[in-house]
């Protein structure tokens, strides 16, 4: 054998050997998303259709923001699935509720929404043929070994006719055929099985997706996250102002001031110079301290020098928590995105360091089909959400104005897991 024919062997058998894994992952995916179907799209359809009927009596206005918060998180859940395991992206298209809005406003302001609506259709349809197709990819892959086991002995347990699929099996003769059968739904299965896993992701995509509505919608939300950033903008630069006018500003005045007097007194009093000339050094040290913390805040020179893994590990480093960080990015974002996922970053790690009463923090970092994906997990108490007032609901801000999204996943009890995903090419 030549070592071309033998290379063609090897990438045959790592081809047959990955297509093998692919079905296994399937089966087992399968089996996880049966479980989350069934269970939780029964759960959220009843709650909703629950909630919604009390509000005539008032208690509904209380729980239905509730509810369908939980809904939407359950649906993220299922659009990062869909990207993670399936490759499949569903846009997120929910409109913004006002901040502080009283539970009458956010109430018919979520019932108002049209991604809310197609939300509650997508649940039926996740309990049903959602789960038939996630059990399907878990049960296929299976059931051929019936067959194999019918063959080796299996048909002498039964006295009467074992059917096994359109084979009736009574003796050995008939127990080869159901393992022939078996042999065809396996290779079958070697197929069908990813098939089946991203069959019920497009079905999942096909009902939350957003239409020609949500899309002019979603053109609504973008206009105002870039008002959103325009506003920020506006005020950080007042910020900014008001820092140099208040500090280093201040601190040059004043340090003009003591040269000015120091020439006066170099000769009438030489020491009293000499104190004011050291107060003078110390006053330049403070300024140029106070500079260049502001610069920082603005934009970290780590940053714009290493990018944003490094930046992004060098805050970890400031943090009294444990964090690892974990990058994989071949080349660097535009500095605009760099900029907007770092101070992202940034807010989600001040948040788990406040609030969660983490112990470890872990921050991925990669980019898959054209995304600059960050994920940011942590072992605390969990309970985070997106809400009005929240730094979760700044980062989705910030995120928004490049057509970013934010997942967040923080049952009672924990972990938290922030996902963001914001599309941009690597240069």
């Amino acid at each position: 054998m030549d070592i071309e024919t033998k290379r063609g062997a090897r990438k045959t058998d790592r081809r047959t050997r990955s297509r093998t894994g692919d079905m296994a992952l399937s089966a087992v995916r399968g089996l996880a998303l049966a479980f989350i179907s069934l269970p939780g799209a029964v759960l959220c359809f009843t709650l909703t259709l629950v909630s919604v009927a009390l509000i005539p009596i008032g208690i509904g206005l209380v729980t239905t923001p509730w509810v369908l918060t939980g809904v939407r998180m359950f649906a993220d859940w299922r659009r990062l699935l869909a990207a993670e395991w399936g490759g499949v992206r569903i846009q997120r298209a929910y409109r913004p509720l006002p901040e502080n809005a009283n539970p009458w406003a956010r109430t018919f302001g979520m019932l108002g929404d049209p991604a809310t609506w197609r939300d509650f259709l997508w649940l039926p349809v996740d309990m049903t043929a959602g789960f038939v197709t996630a059990l399907l990819a878990f049960a296929l892959p299976l059931y051929p070994l019936e067959g194999f086991v019918i063959a080796a002995g299996l048909w002498r347990v039964w006295s009467d006719t074992y059917w096994y699929g359109f084979v009736p099996v009574s003796d050995q003769t008939t127990a080869l055929y159901a393992a022939a059968l078996g042999a065809v739904l396996l290779v079958a299965a070697y197929w069908l099985g990813p098939l089946l896993l991203r069959a019920h992701f497009l079905l999942t995509g096909a009902v939350l997706g957003s239409d020609q509505e949500e899309l002019a919608q979603r053109v609504r939300v973008l206009t105002e996250t870039r008002r959103d950033a325009v506003d920020t903008s506006a005020a950080e630069l007042r910020r900014i102002e008001r820092d140099l006018h208040d500090g280093a500003q201040a601190r040059l005045v004043a340090m003009g001031m003591d040269l000015g007097t120091i020439e006066t007194l170099m000769e009438k009093n030489p020491a009293q110079a000499r104190e004011l000339l050291a107060q003078a050094r110390q006053s330049s040290a403070d300024a140029l301290t106070e500079l260049r913390e502001l610069v920082r805040g603005i934009h970290p020179p780590v940053l714009a020098e290493r990018g944003l893994g490094d930046a992004v590990r060098a805050l970890a480093l400031r943090l009294p928590v444990a964090v690892e960080v974990d990058v994989d990015l071949p080349r660097r974002a535009d500095a605009p995105v760099e900029s907007a996922a770092y101070f992202a970053v940034s807010e989600i790690l001040t948040n788990a360091v406040k609030h969660s009463g983490a112990d470890r923090i872990w921050v991925d970092i990669d980019h898959t089909g054209g995304h600059l994906r960050i994920s940011v997990t942590d072992d605390g108490k969990g309970g985070a959400v997106i809400g009005a007032g929240s730094g979760l609901a700044g980062v989705e801000r910030r995120i928004g104005t490049f057509d970013g999204v934010l997942a967040v996943s923080s049952p009672a009890g924990g972990p938290t897991m922030v996902t963001m995903e914001i599309p941009c090419a690597l240069s």
